[in-house]
């Protein structure tokens, strides 16, 4: 008498990781996207890239207008100042905005392609970096015609739009990760982007606001970056981010705030990337 074939059984199939490939694989598919949609961004335009410098301008044109001639600040070199935090800024709003529809935006190729699904926000940094580099050029001509001349100092810029880069990068890990599930993140981050605008000191000097605000001010880590930029580019009698916020806190709170917000979007995106097509 012959055994009864035994049923099988029925192993859960992981989707595509956030991670893996190669490392080759993974860079070339990070740049081929972001070349790709920088590219794509002023496609059929007449203008072109000229369009990203319209809005920045404009912008800066109507807060200038705002803060010198209605609420005054007497900080030297506002203008520079200004035009300065606002093209950093630009980095961190315009990548984690774009970050959040990302990966659903992807949907076509996250269910017929396997690729780490990682590179799909890293593009969208990636792609921010591109205009920030061309913004940041325009913005060192502004400073040098205006009177802020070259500063060996102006050689540390880098570094803090590397650490601005990353947090961007942990931020627009876990939006995008999170919008998959949860649609009301993009409307959340919305406001938060917002908030965090007039909350930065990208406005105004720190010296503004009082010392008792100080330490929740220096809690958010674009405070120190924005404040750092303007000591090392446009001001450098400006006040370092410890003589501003008053002690050593004014740079561990913000590292402690970006390690966190680094792991806490690392860990999440990890988790989410192999559910991702089921959940679109």
């Amino acid at each position: 008498m012959s055994v009864a074939a035994q049923p099988a059984v029925l192993q859960p199939v992981r989707g595509p990781s956030a991670l893996g490939g190669g490392a080759r694989r993974f860079f070339t598919l990070t740049w081929l996207l972001s070349v790709t949609e920088f590219k794509l961004s002023y496609f059929g335009t007449v203008f072109g890239y000229l369009w990203s410098l319209v809005l920045p301008l404009v912008r800066f044109a109507v807060l200038y207008a705002v803060f010198t001639r209605i609420i005054r600040f007497d900080a030297p070199h506002y203008a520079q100042f200004l035009l300065l935090n606002l093209t950093l800024y630009a980095l961190f709003s315009e990548a984690t905005t774009r970050a959040v529809r990302s990966v659903v935006s992807s949907e076509n190729i996250v269910r017929k392609t396997q690729f780490p699904r990682i590179v799909i926000p890293l593009s969208v940094v990636t792609t921010a970096l591109f205009n920030l580099g061309l913004n940041l050029i325009a913005v060192l001509v502004f400073l040098a015609v205006t009177g802020v001349g070259p500063k060996v100092t102006w050689l540390a810029l880098p570094l803090i739009v590397a650490v601005l880069a990353v947090m961007t990068t942990g931020v627009s890990l876990l939006v995008s990760a999170l919008f998959v599930r949860f649609r009301d993140v993009a409307q959340m981050w919305g406001l938060m982007v917002l908030v965090l605008f007039y909350g930065s000191g990208v406005l105004y000097p720190v010296e503004a606001i009082p010392h008792s605000m100080r330490f929740l001010l220096f809690v958010n880590p674009l405070v120190p970056m924005l404040e750092e930029s303007r000591r090392l580019v446009v001001d450098p009698t400006a006040p370092s981010v410890v003589e501003a916020a008053g002690s050593a806190f004014g740079i561990i709170a913000p590292a402690i705030v970006v390690i966190v917000i680094c792991g806490i979007g690392l860990w999440t995106f990890v988790r989410a990337a192999p559910r991702v097509a089921e959940e679109l």
